[in-house]
């Protein structure tokens, strides 16, 4: 992560300056505890490097450095064990560390140069690229604002930094940042008025813009529109974007001195451009283009499906509670009359806030598209059409039903995520809806084709009167999916809930089965002072919600979630059985209940604490009626506990421990996306399993990232080996941001034997490892024939992920593996040489196993 970082390189003999043989691979028997139960093998995650990182600090440098998943073989009572490391200071050796990946350095300087090198055996396997000090805490990314534009009306609009993900791009072992940009402006989908454009940009560590994205007049900005989904779907070691996009969208990428290369806009599919759609089409409507559009929807009105069905009024004025008047199909003048009662009269008198007469910014109309852009120059790699569509309006999706009148609103809810529905590569996962129709669709990547998995519908919730209902709560049309409806929440989250090795997408109150089929929808029972004491009810809808391992005295997982359907739901917040659904505990509120969390802020309390209303501890006893902030949690401290990110609009963020207080006051920093005082990205990004925290500068002018510099003694592979944990990262940013949790239960009192092992496929692994031999050949460690055959070998492996055959991979790997055990004059292979290429040429195979 250091701008003079160099790629990772393979230390020869001479680097090691060790007399080693080949039979010493195994850890010392004394740091070695119960062996942590093994992971889905062939799990495909990202190759990283070490992400050795220096921070200054007023005892010294302090450094920090990743254990990659695969490196882990056992654990100890504080950690994992496996391989250790040596540290270097320009280029002498200072320690040998055993228990953790941190070091701190009391005589390091702002000029001292560091590097790490992984220890297997008393073997020196590799070297990590060089690291500098930070100077403090954090590092800036510098970053390029879009320019400020006026909209249609006349208001004028600028940019601030906003969410944030992560991904190696460009297969290097080091993630890139996606950025995107929001207009001071933006809008929630209930809110009328114009937005400026949204943009999505990828920069390298240094700042290097790789590439900007606009996704055009026709998507509006906001937190509910564009969800990023960048993941490495095709295996290949380099990520990909996904996003929904319409046209008008447009990339543009840079030269390395910051001028813009080239531009194009996404691909119209071939039968819009046949209806005269184009690149330079406005969708967006104007107040007088609304008006027009409703006396268009009522002349239409006899012809409505449900009219015709009989499922609606056959005449607007039985809609409105008129006495009949006009003859249908209406007249213009008629149409118009009748669109001037609604907005004028019929609307506002079921709410004061609706102004119809004010509806303009939004997008109602025009294609809607799913593109893939490739991660690193953001060329646009395949563009789908959007499913579904929006259909309407919102008129079906009981966008007018309510009190308050708001077009636009549930149609235009929209989720995004990862998931690991095979167990083995990463599918997207985009949705619509979650009000009333709730919908589900899924694709997997292979470098050419966007293939469908499996999709979802929960068919539409009937209406007996479209301008006047409660469709909320109401089972959808679909006989399998109709109990989604008002289940979704502002997020989702993927996570192997029932144990079989594949993961399902919880979503909010309900929880979707790898396969597509519903794995439950939660109800319970209303409670004496509610809507309706003792019918049976959904859970329903709420903003926050939280997986994984809560309560290690149960098996399983489980969900803890906040609801906001107030008198008309069983919980204000309840925790429920991963695996079943099942309410364990919780209590109703009768009103929204808006914000939630969960934390081991208490480590003199077993388990994870949770709390909405007051705090209790994850079996359910009522600990404390105060309670720690609800913006975002983060992994901070040394010992495992959990911290909480406080601070909102023009406030400086802080990072604050319930026990210790605060121990961070990001000064000259903001967080996001107003009273949700969210950071950019929590993510364990750069050094070892701790979060760092990524905060847009007041000005937007960087991307700051926060490291941890308290030294630990507990050791973790990268939470980013923890497939749970990577799909949690990429979804992070999705509308309401929610923190990303593992697959294993991770608190001040965890057990590490429990911590599953990764045999994980992890692409560019294969072109390391042919690297690596460069390396040995050109030391001499490696000489005769039989460097051309290990040579030619990986050659082919590395042919063979490129075409997706694991098996054939996997078989010439092995090869490799026998050409290394012939011993044949005149090949010369030193023992350290045999150590380091069997080490990585096993971990390859070992991800292997679940290939095939």
């Amino acid at each position: 992560m250091n701008p003079s970082s160099t790629p990772v390189r393979l230390l020869s003999v001479a680097a090691v300056g060790l007399a080693l043989t080949v039979g010493c691979l195994a850890a010392p028997a004394s740091a070695v505890g119960p062996s942590p139960k093994p992971g889905t093998p062939g799990i495909q995650l990202d190759h990283l490097d070490r992400g050795l990182v220096a921070a200054g600090t007023s005892e010294g440098v302090f450094l920090s450095w990743r254990l990659l998943g695969h490196q882990a073989t056992g654990s100890s009572a504080t950690g994992l064990t496996g391989t250790d490391f040596n540290v270097y200071r320009d280029g002498r050796k200072l320690a040998t560390v055993t228990d953790s990946t941190n070091y701190l350095d009391t005589a390091g300087t702002a000029t001292s140069k560091y590097t790490v090198r992984a220890v297997v055996g008393g073997v020196e396997l590799d070297e990590s690229a060089a690291a500098t000090s930070w100077g403090g805490n954090f590092k800036d990314i510098p970053l390029k604002k879009p320019a400020d534009g006026v909209t249609p009306a006349g208001q004028a609009y600028t940019y601030n930094a906003n969410d944030a993900s992560v991904a190696d791009v460009d297969g290097d072992g080091q993630y890139e940042f996606i950025v995107k940009w929001d207009p001071n402006n933006s809008k929630d989908v209930s809110q009328v008025g114009y937005t400026g454009n949204t943009y999505v940009d990828t920069y390298k560590a240094d700042g290097t813009l790789l590439h900007r994205i606009d996704l055009g007049v026709n998507i509006r900005s906001g937190a509910h529109y564009t969800q990023l989904v960048v993941n490495d779907f095709d295996g290949d070691g380099r990520a990909e974007m996904m996003m929904k996009t319409a046209p008008g969208t447009k990339t543009t990428n840079y030269n390395a001195d910051g001028s813009p290369a080239s531009s194009a806009f996404i691909t119209l599919l071939q039968s819009d451009i046949d209806a005269g759609y184009a690149n330079t089409d406005d969708y967006r409507m104007s107040a007088s283009d609304y008006y027009r559009h409703m006396v268009k929807t009522f002349q239409g009105w006899t012809e409505h499906p449900e009219v015709k069905a009989g499922n609606w009024p056959a005449t607007l004025e039985e809609a409105f509670g008129l006495a009949p008047k006009y003859q249908y199909p209406l007249s213009q003048a008629d149409a118009e009359a009748l669109t001037d009662y609604f907005m004028d009269v019929y609307a506002p008198s079921r709410s004061a806030r609706n102004n119809l007469r004010a509806f303009e910014g939004f997008i109602l109309s025009g294609p809607e598209y799913l593109t893939v852009f490739d991660g690193a120059t953001g060329k646009e790699l395949k563009t789908v059409a959007y499913e579904p569509g929006r259909h309407d309006d919102g008129l079906m999706w009981g966008d007018y039903a309510m009190s308050r009148i708001e077009p636009g609103n549930r149609v235009d809810r929209f989720l995004a995520g990862v998931a690991y529905l095979d167990g083995r590569k990463p599918a997207a996962v985009f949705a619509r809806g979650y009000y009333t129709r709730t919908t589900l669709v899924t694709y997997t990547w292979d470098g050419t084709s966007l293939s469908p998995v499996w999709n979802l519908d929960s068919g539409w919730t009937p209406m007996t009167n479209p301008f006047n209902d409660s469709p909320h709560g109401r089972d959808g049309t679909d006989p399998e999916f109709g109990k989604l409806t008002t289940q979704g929440f502002h997020s989702l989250s993927a996570s192997d809930v029932d144990g079989d090795g594949k993961q399902e997408i919880v979503y909010g109150s309900a929880t979707i089965d790898d396969d597509g089929s519903l794995l439950y929808s939660s109800f319970g029972t209303l409670p004496p002072g509610s809507a309706a004491p003792g019918t049976e009810a959904r859970l329903g809808h709420g903003d926050a919600m939280h997986v994984t391992d809560i309560d290690p005295a149960r098996p399983g997982k489980e969900i803890f979630t906040v609801h906001e359907g107030a008198t008309f739901a069983p919980y204000g917040y309840a925790m429920r059985d991963a695996a079943t659904g099942e309410v364990l505990f919780g209590a109703y509120s009768g009103r929204d209940t808006g914000r939630g969390m969960i934390g081991d802020v208490d480590p003199a309390v077993p388990g994870i604490e949770s709390w909405a209303i007051g705090m209790q501890s994850a079996d359910g006893r009522k600990l404390s009626t105060s309670t720690p902030g609800t913006n975002m949690s983060i992994k901070w401290a040394a010992d495992l506990t959990t911290q909480v990110i406080n601070g909102s609009g023009e406030q400086a963020p802080t990072i604050d421990d319930w026990k210790r207080g605060r121990l961070l006051t990001a000064e000259g920093t903001r967080t996001n996306n107003g009273t949700k005082g969210n950071p950019s990205l929590v993510a364990d990004v750069v050094g070892d399993w701790r979060e760092e925290m990524l905060v847009r500068t007041a000005d937007s002018s960087a991307l700051r990232m926060y490291m941890s510099t308290e030294v630990t003694r507990h050791k973790l592979y990268t939470l980013m080996h923890d497939p749970q944990y990577r799909a949690e990262v990429a979804r992070q940013n999705t509308a309401y941001n929610q923190p990303s949790y593992t697959d294993f239960y991770l608190a001040s009192d965890m057990e590490f034997s429990d911590v599953p092992l990764r045999a994980a496929w992890l692409p560019g692994s294969v072109k390391a490892l042919q690297h690596v031999l460069e390396d040995l050949v050109e030391s001499g460690d490696v000489a005769g024939p039989v460097a051309s055959q290990l040579e030619a070998n990986i050659q082919q492996a590395a042919k063979a992920v490129e075409d997706g055959d694991a098996g054939k991979a996997a078989r010439t790997i092995q090869r490799f593996v026998d050409f290394l055990s012939q011993r044949k004059r005149p090949d010369q292979v030193s023992d350290t040489a045999r150590v380091v290429l069997n080490h990585n040429a096993d971990n390859i195979l070992r991800a292997f196993k679940g290939q095939d």
